[in-house]
């Protein structure tokens, strides 16, 4: 249902290093970076042609960068040792804790997730659909 989700960042290097880190922990890359008019953006994607993420320095300045009320972003892990280790590099790189890692049985059986706020204030999440309890 949606192509692409992109917001703006307050420091586009930092949170290049940010995204570049925590996303290899999800199998993600950055597939594009480019510089348009002033404006940087960069891509990120597993593999394909056209990323489904994206972030850029630039926006509307008259809007709060990561302060929208209800509004986070769900990234897919391929495991649970995944979301774990997305969560913790998150927390390395400076984001902060907005729900550790565990099941969320009340979402559904099999969904495991984190939630962090990332160094633009964004609210962001790793999760699973799968997971089994040893």
């Amino acid at each position: 249902m949606i192509d692409h989700v992109s917001f703006a960042v307050l420091d586009f290097d930092k949170s290049l290093t940010f995204y570049d880190a925590t996303f290899k922990t999800l199998g993600y890359t950055r597939e594009i970076t480019f510089e348009h008019q002033g404006v940087h953006a960069a891509g990120y994607g597993r593999g394909t042609p056209r990323p489904h993420f994206w972030i850029s320095s630039g926006g509307n300045p008259q809007e709060t960068v990561g302060h929208a009320q209800g509004v986070h972003y769900a990234f897919r892990a391929p495991s649970q040792e995944a979301v774990d280790a997305w969560y913790a590099k998150a927390l390395e790189l400076g984001a902060t804790d907005n729900g550790q890692p565990g099941p969320r049985h009340y979402y559904h059986p099999g969904y495991y997730g984190a939630f962090i706020t990332d160094i633009n204030g964004w609210r962001l999440e790793a999760c699973i659909h799968t997971y089994q309890p040893s």
